[in-house]
């Protein structure tokens, strides 16, 4: 028999036995915890690494035995019980824990067993998986709730009397903080503070509840839970649109949807009848996991890591389950099998997705990143109209095409007679533009040569781009011929502006501007040219071919068309065409041509000069082609000489040329489509979850490996949780009903213990990430079933628990702690006093804008970029489109730390610091930390100096001498009065580095160019330097950066 295991012991053990040392030791306050501790790791549910034959889960097992044949647990007897005689014996061979597990039990411990065993071995289920019952409320205490009326007899037990209630400031501060993640305003301060009422802290309550702030508050939280980030994560970690989401938990929160609702719209609300946006939208919450775009992964692998990804999540969120390991064997310490866990699988694996990042033609592609089906695009009202109108517009267009008869003998005729009059002139083929006016983005200046070409001189650029407009001549366009000509004024007389005489052409646009003013873009067809250099052809010029309806993708800008200048050989002009889908030029209308040059800097034409052709493209080669030659032979022989088959090629030519009746009808439909897939793509768009009309089959696999498949299984749930609610479908729909039935015995217990766990610093069951059977013991059991019900019973309203619980005198204690308090209940688990903790890194943030005046009052929409270090994102990605980190210019710069931009594998670095989650995976608890770099930040990190500046400029603006601003600065801080005692100690530093600063000019400017916001002109530079500090000091003080 072995008695092992690979976690630490819990230190609440014998506190709680202690405390009811009076009382019958309970399996699963005494014994679970200790047995889960050491034993089950080997000895546990987990059929396939049961050591010796034993299992401790239970008493049937326990008293049968293992291999020795000898029962391990003897009801009534100790003496005769292997477990007791393995727990004493000196022989090391025999001892258990086994020393090599470094487990030793306490003699406390090892008595608690014993004492167990003696009264009758009696075995509980695990309590966290037990229907909650709704106690009795005790006796409620004077000026308390139900609350205080649970917490009193442990505090009586422990002789312990709890602290009052806490200043008003103190008080209003901790609630605003708790669920605004801001001070309270000053409007709302002074309102509670004149009002005497009985009824001033619940209307207090009422106005922070609602506040918009509330929801933003709640939503940083469980976007922790929701792996929420605007990356894809991975290599490349490149950028996705994921905000939406952001938005709908904000907008959630703060009209107080019922919790049963909020879970249900996230797990599966494309699944409800007539399911609106709002409700598809939610769903992006199991969208938001990482998305792999790596070279040479396997869609297979990681279609199943998504598919566990959700799994983990669901079970952290709504159940408080750690069930990573059931991918590979049964549950260590849950009775979770393997064969569960991939039935659990089955309600989450049929979702029209492929598992990796996008079908953007493989890993090179996937480095643009974007939204990966199945997405929901989100167009506003005036975005909606324009498709609806672009949409028509196409269904017209088509269907006058399908109009048009294909025989034309009378355009034939004239088409034949017009290639054939063009085919006897020489050069007619491409013809010269009118009027043309040429342009720079940057620093490019031109000028016109004798021979029509135009050469480039002035500054450059590290990506400059070359706008053309001009009246072409011809009424149809077919290509756009470019020539790249060598100048002696050029680097190394070659063709480019690079030091080395080369180019790089990125990209090639041709547009079409009518009388009216509009504007529409000319498809490319293709792209040749007569010379590329290695790895740099023009065909990547031409964007790929549209298909599916789907937008076509142009290249990167880290390709295009080079032409090896910087070679001698090379020094000659070089000539591309472009094919264009053939276009009608009506009359007045403009020619563009846009020349981006993005790929390196300088590398730019030197000396271009553009034509145009409105002869069918065929007939148009920059090389050799024989299918060009042989329509031109076509072409000039005699009528009198063509044979069938001749005039059988002719006419093909006529049926594919641009001036066959059709081909207007077609270039229309072009246009319209491309009209059309341009509003398409204006709105934002979510990925979202779209269930397959036929579920796919799903199958152990075998040691969790994607490729080791073993039995099939379906959807079903924990055999250890209550069954399905009848009549609901055996679905997500019906699965996140069933965690919202009421009779599910973790969701409502996992919620409040949350919500405890954020007013009062640590949960009912401290282990708040488990609630397994490695969780801590309730500190107080009845409370947290009292809760979990009265949660259900108020219809799942979060806002009514969360005043409920602020209600309670428990909440609204002082944090003075006495020497009494810390022996006897060091942890607070009793609530004899306050709780006081350090905030969470964004209210941090969020506090110090506020108090400064910066903060920027707006809701929703897209993330920003505040200040951090320019090459932040750099050290982790050589690849992506997020790269090269930049702030914000403007009021991004200020926005609430929950609209953030969040890259996975670059996460904001001062939130890091201050323990927020890097949003890898589903974080449902984070750490708390204090360090001395939290200081170093606070003291030096751009957002708090400037916001020190600011408020130093507030204060120097507020009437009466220094010691009356120096006490509205530190009210306006830490929102209560300073003492005497404190504000000397400020006032003394005031007035030295007033000193400092008035003796040396040159320091102030370096401390007041701090960010971004205007330095105010009227005011002294050496005083706001002096009072920056000050402020600086406020801002880091521990009270300032504590909730208490």
């Amino acid at each position: 028999m072995r008695l092992s295991s690979l976690l630490p012991a819990f230190g609440g053990v014998l506190f709680l036995s202690s405390a009811f040392a009076a009382e019958r030791v309970q399996f699963n306050r005494d014994i679970r915890p200790i047995f889960s501790d050491t034993c089950y790791a080997c000895h546990g549910p987990d059929e396939n690494k049961i050591k010796g034959k034993l299992r401790l889960d239970s008493l049937e097992a326990a008293r049968k035995g293992g291999k020795s044949g000898e029962p391990a647990i003897s009801p009534g007897h100790p003496e005769k019980s292997e477990v007791m005689k393995r727990l004493l014996t000196s022989d090391a061979d025999d001892h258990m824990p086994p020393a090599e597990f470094h487990k030793v039990l306490t003699k406390d411990q090892i008595a608690l067993v014993e004492q167990w065993i003696k009264e009758g071995a009696e075995y509980q289920g695990h309590w966290a998986f037990q229907i909650p019952v709704k106690p009795s409320v005790p006796t409620i205490p004077a000026g308390g709730n139900a609350i205080d009326a649970f917490l009193a007899p442990g505090l009586a037990a422990k002789g312990m009397k709890p602290n009052g209630e806490a200043p008003k400031t103190t008080l209003l501060r901790r609630a605003a903080l708790d669920l605004t993640g801001l001070p309270p305003s000053d409007a709302d301060l002074q309102a509670f503070l004149a009002d005497n009422t009985s009824e001033a802290w619940s209307k207090a309550l009422d106005r922070l509840l609602a506040s918009p702030y509330y929801g933003e508050n709640m939503a940083m939280q469980w976007l922790d839970f929701a792996r929420y980030a605007d990356s894809n994560g991975f290599q490349s970690d490149t950028q996705r649109t994921m905000w939406p989401y952001r938005d709908w938990v904000i907008k959630a929160f703060n009209t107080n949807q019922p919790f049963d609702a909020f879970t249900v719209e996230q797990l599966a609300g494309d699944l409800l009848p007539n399911a609106t946006r709002d409700q598809i939208v939610a769903t992006a919450f199991h969208r938001n996991h990482r998305i792999n775009g790596e070279g040479g992964r396997i869609v297979e692998e990681w279609f199943a890591e998504n598919v566990i990804d959700r799994i983990e999540t669901t079970g952290s969120t709504w159940m408080g389950l750690t069930m990573n390991c059931c991918r590979c064997h049964d549950h260590k310490y849950d009775p979770i099998s393997q064969k569960e866990f991939y039935q659990f699988f089955a309600y989450f694996n049929s979702i029209e997705e492929s598992g990796v990042l996008g079908d953007f033609g493989g890993a090179g592609g996937t480095k643009r990143g974007g939204n990966t089906p199945p997405v929901l695009s989100l167009p506003t009202k005036d975005q909606q109209q324009k498709i609806d109108e672009a949409s028509s517009a196409l269904a017209s267009s088509e269907q006058a095409l399908k109009a048009i008869p294909n025989d034309q003998p009378e355009a034939y005729a004239a088409w034949l007679a017009k290639q054939r009059a063009a085919l006897s002139k020489v050069g007619v083929a491409w013809e010269s533009l009118n009027d043309e006016k040429v342009s720079a983005k940057q620093n490019a200046e031109f000028k016109r040569l004798d021979d029509g070409s135009w050469l480039v001189s002035g500054g450059t650029a590290a990506k400059e781009t070359y706008v053309i407009e001009a009246s072409p001549t011809g009424s149809m366009l077919t290509a756009v011929r470019l020539e790249a000509l060598p100048d002696d004024s050029l680097p190394n007389k070659s063709l480019g502006r690079a030091f080395n005489g080369n180019f790089v052409l990125s990209a090639f646009e041709v547009r079409l501007k009518t009388a009216d003013g509009k504007t529409t873009n000319i498809p490319l067809i293709k792209a040749e040219a007569d010379f590329d250099q290695a790895g740099w052809t023009i065909a990547k010029l031409a964007p790929e071919p549209m298909t599916k309806g789907k937008p076509k993708k142009a290249s990167n800008d880290k390709s295009g068309w080079a032409i090896a200048g910087n070679e001698a050989k090379n020094r000659v002009p070089r000539k591309a065409i472009f094919t264009v889908s053939p276009t009608p030029i009506p009359t007045g209308a403009k020619l563009i041509v846009v020349m981006r040059h993005e790929a390196f800097s300088d590398h730019s034409i030197g000396r271009f000069r553009l034509n145009t052709s409105s002869v069918d493209a065929k007939l148009l080669s920059i090389k050799t082609d024989p299918a060009a030659e042989a329509a031109r032979r076509l072409l000039s022989k005699p009528a009198d000489q063509l044979t069938p088959a001749d005039r059988k090629a002719l006419a093909k030519l006529f049926a594919d040329s641009p001036e066959h009746p059709r081909a207007q009808a077609v270039a229309k439909v072009t246009a319209a489509k491309l009209a059309h897939e341009a509003v398409l793509s204006d709105p934002v768009s979510v990925m979202v979850m779209k269930e397959l009309p036929k579920p796919r089959d799903a199958f152990v696999l075998l040691r969790g490996e994607y490729d080791k498949i073993g039995p099939k299984v379906e959807r079903a749930l924990f055999r250890a949780l209550p069954p399905m609610p009848a009549g609901e479908p055996n679905n997500r729909l019906g699965f996140a009903r069933w965690l919202t039935s009421g009779t599910h015995p973790l969701t409502g217990r996992i919620w409040v213990n949350r919500a405890w766990e954020r007013l009062f610093g640590i949960g009912i069951v401290k282990t708040s990430e488990n609630f397994g059977s490695q969780a801590e013991w309730p500190s107080n059991p009845e409370l947290l079933d009292w809760l979990a019900v009265e949660f259900v019973d108020r219809k799942w309203d979060m806002k009514a628990m969360y005043k409920l619980l602020m209600m309670s005198s428990a909440y609204r204690r002082s944090a003075a702690v006495t020497p009494e308090m810390l022996e006897k209940d060091p942890d607070n688990r009793l609530v004899a006093r306050g709780p006081r903790f350090r905030l969470p890194a964004e209210v941090i943030r969020d506090q110090a804008l506020w108090t400064a005046g910066l903060l920027v009052d707006k809701q929703g929409g897209p993330s920003v970029k505040p200040y951090m270090p320019e090459a932040v994102w750099d050290e982790t990605s050589v690849y992506g489109d997020m790269r090269n980190y930049k702030a914000d210019m403007g009021e991004g710069l200020w926005r609430r730390s929950l609209y953030t931009i969040w890259k996975r594998t670059a996460a904001p670095p001062s939130m890091l610091l201050f323990d927020a989650s890097g949003r890898e995976v589903c974080t449902v608890k984070r750490s708390r930390s204090n360090t001395p770099m939290q200081a170093l930040s606070l003291l030096n990190e751009t957002t708090f100096v400037e916001a020190a500046r600011k408020l130093a400029e507030q204060t120097l603006r507020q009437p009466g001498d220094a010691d009356a601003r120096l006490a509205w600065m530190f009210r306006k801080v830490v929102r209560r009065d300073g003492t005497p005692a404190e504000l000397s100690v400020l006032r003394k530093g005031v007035d030295k580095r007033l000193a400092t600063y008035a003796a040396d000019a040159t320091l102030a400017p370096k401390l007041l160019g701090q960010g971004l916001s205007p330095l105010p002109a009227d005011l002294d530079k050496a005083q706001m330097a002096a009072w920056t500090v000050t402020a600086n000091t406020l801002l880091n003080l521990d009270e300032t950066v504590t909730r208490e």
